[in-house]
């Protein structure tokens, strides 16, 4: 019998099904698993052997986990569920270099229409259909030959039993390179598909689809006061950026102008500011809660006070705008505008834009005058893929450009004439919002305070987009722009400001930096030395001239 009938021969039985279908599900999306191999040992003496004995490896993991979900009726429909999620998880990892991990997942899962239409494209259509759909409906539409119960199951646990063998056979002359790539290149496990990303969603299934026993609300910053002498009133503008990288504002010596009316304004750019996380999901909860990121969890972070609660709780009137995805979760407790429709945003070309949610804020000030006024305006920013539908035609400065979501059809140059747009763009939504606090200045503390969430890969190391785990993510990532501006009566001195430009900063300090700049004062950041905390009277430097120790607030 040819190997083709023997290999048909072995489809029509349960196990033998289970075994070709887990060979093909992972040779056919690991491919960047086994280019992340060659790219650790392909020049090794050695190497290749090893990096043949790792797949082998993981292709034999990957059927003995197979053999130990799949049983009876059932297993038609789990091989065709697998097959069809992993052509997509293979499709994202090799287009944009991601890894499907539990922040990703999370990403995923909070995803609005817009942007899911934005990462469909016909190769993600075409990839689908021929590794999801079609094997899928193969397996679907296959019957079994017959056999008994006993037969079954010897022959389970003999094809469990070979696995763990041979298994064992791989590993044991090579034991000293298996020690060094799990201690040195574990990393390269996260692109293992399927086994990685169905460890992932188990672990995000345990966070977020398991009931929990409740936890009750925890009320923080309860010691809180207003300082005296805080007058006037204050009108803070915070604006959260979106896929925004330092690198890429002029301000921070970028060789583009890409911020021209920025350079113009009166503002301080901070330099070296790091993100809390590599997603909106992560760093948007985490910029604001008290926790850090050494110390963030989701789950505490939303069962706890943010400094917009804390804010509120003192008398500031609070108001999140916004025209990205939503707050996630930040703003459940205060007064939140959706602003990425028509019926709301009075600029939509048809993409609705960053400067439409200044209209309004008018009647919102004069509602609550006589109140300290937090407006929150969360931005769309340079989200991606589709970086060219997020600017107007007029700010098209740099071309060529690239005019679809699969970047790698795209150059270099192409991608990064788009992005730069995008942030020119920024550069002139963050000048409007200046302007909009300049009259208000004559009869109140103006400030606006721009911070991005996290930052964006642009085809670096074949990497794209943004959500790589935050201990292998590159700086392109996790780099953000900060940039401050605060008018005549806000108490701070623009020079000292500029004397910590290069002063290294991250997320963490937003929280103090909300209640410092408001006047309030709380144990919580007795050490903490914000972004606000640069008022005339000496700055951040203490007596000796050192920056003092930054503290995590609550830690």
């Amino acid at each position: 019998m040819s190997l083709i009938g023997r290999l048909q021969r072995y489809w029509e039985t349960h196990d033998g099904r289970i075994v070709l279908a887990a060979l093909f599900i992972f040779f056919s999306s690991s491919s960047v698993f086994f280019s992340k191999l060659l790219e650790v040992y392909a020049q090794q003496p050695g190497g290749l052997l090893f990096s043949a004995s790792v797949v082998t490896l993981f292709a034999i993991a990957t059927v003995l986990f197979f053999l130990l979900i799949c049983f009876g009726p059932f297993t038609r429909w789990i091989l065709a569920l697998f097959m069809l999620a992993s052509s997509q998880a293979a499709y994202y990892m090799t287009q944009y270099g991601v890894v499907i991990d539990v922040d990703m997942l999370d990403n995923a899962m909070q995803t609005n229409p817009a942007e899911f239409w934005g990462l469909v494209t016909p190769s993600l259509v075409i990839r689908t259909l021929l590794l999801g759909v079609l094997p899928a409906w193969l397996v679907l539409r296959s019957g079994f030959r017959p056999a008994g119960l006993w037969s079954r199951l010897k022959s389970r646990l003999l094809l469990i039993a070979g696995g763990l063998v041979a298994a064992v056979l791989l590993v044991a002359p090579l034991t000293a390179s298996y020690a060094s790539f799990i201690r040195e290149h574990k990393q390269v496990r996260l692109y293992a598909s399927p086994l990685y990303y169905t460890y992932s969603l188990a672990r995000y299934a345990n966070l977020r689809w398991i009931p929990h026993a409740p936890q009750p609300h925890r009320t923080l910053a309860t010691d809180l006061k207003v300082l005296d002498g805080h007058r006037p009133n204050h009108i803070v503008v915070l604006v959260v950026g979106e896929t925004a990288r330092a690198d890429r504002f002029a301000l921070n010596g970028y060789a583009r102008d890409t911020t021209p009316e920025l350079r113009r304004q009166r503002v301080v750019s901070f330099t070296r500011v790091t993100s809390c996380g590599t997603s909106t999901a992560v760093s948007v909860p985490c910029m604001f809660s008290a926790l850090g990121r050494a110390h963030y969890d989701s789950d505490e972070a939303r069962r706890s006070d943010n400094v917009l609660d804390i804010l509120q709780r003192s008398g500031v009137r609070v108001l999140w705008r916004d025209n990205n995805s939503d707050s996630k979760g930040v703003a459940d407790r205060v007064r939140y505008e959706n602003f990425r429709s028509r019926e709301r945003n009075p600029v939509c070309d048809p993409e609705c834009r960053d400067v439409g949610m200044l209209d309004g804020l008018d009647q919102f000030i004069r509602d609550n005058a006589g109140h300290d006024i937090l407006i929150v305006l969360h931005s769309m920013g340079s989200h991606g893929p589709e970086y060219y539908k997020r600017y107007p035609a007029a700010f098209e400065k740099f071309g060529p450009v690239c005019r679809t979501g699969e970047l790698q059809r795209c150059s270099k140059a192409e991608i990064d004439n788009t992005y730069d747009n995008t942030i020119l763009y920024t550069d002139h939504f963050l000048s409007r919002v200046i302007d909009y606090l300049k009259p208000y200045d004559r009869t109140h503390a103006t400030a606006m305070l721009y911070v991005s969430d996290h930052g964006e890969s642009l085809g670096e190391k074949n990497m794209y987009l943004h959500g790589a785990p935050y201990a292998l993510a590159p700086d392109a990532q996790i780099r953000v722009p900060v940039v401050l501006w605060f008018g005549e009566n806000f108490g701070y001195s623009l020079d000292t400001a500029m004397r910590y430009r290069d002063t290294p900063f991250s997320h963490d300090e937003l929280f103090c930096s909300l209640l410092v700049g408001f006047g309030r004062e709380t144990a919580l950041c007795e050490r903490q030395k914000p972004y606000f905390a640069l008022r005339r009277e000496g700055g951040l430097a203490n007596s000796e001239g050192r920056l003092p120790e930054l503290k995590t607030p609550g830690r």
